[in-house]
């Protein structure tokens, strides 16, 4: 779940809008996108983790003015993806539970350092 924080500094609307692609000529598009990186997610490579990509994501988003090239996309798995997709729209990601049940702020009183 995404919550609002601040606008982003940076919100340029574009002058011309851009249109996605529709059918096969998008599934096209995203196949060959994907094979750029093997389907594997871009962010988490980087981090030394093999996770499988589910989202071909624009480095600058269609919304503030970017392109619809394939310089301009990254191979972005789930998490990476909404986290991404926060970040560029001034949202933050909500804090909650983990798999453990345990809760995921660092500022929650199980979570901190000096626990006795």
């Amino acid at each position: 779940m995404l919550m609002p924080s601040r606008p982003p500094t940076d919100r340029a609307r574009p002058r011309e809008r851009v249109e996605r692609l529709r059918g096969r000529k998008a599934v096209e598009v995203r196949k060959r996108r994907m094979a750029r990186t093997d389907g594997l997610c871009e962010r988490c490579d980087a981090r030394g983790l093999t996770v499988f990509a589910t989202v071909v994501d624009h480095i600058k988003p269609l919304a503030l003015g970017g392109t619809d090239e394939d310089s301009n996309t990254r191979n972005l798995c789930d998490p990476c993806h909404a986290e991404a997709t926060a970040e560029q729209f001034g949202m933050r990601t909500a804090r909650g539970i983990g798999r453990d049940g345990r809760p995921t702020s660092p500022d929650h009183p199980w979570n901190r350092p000096d626990r006795t």
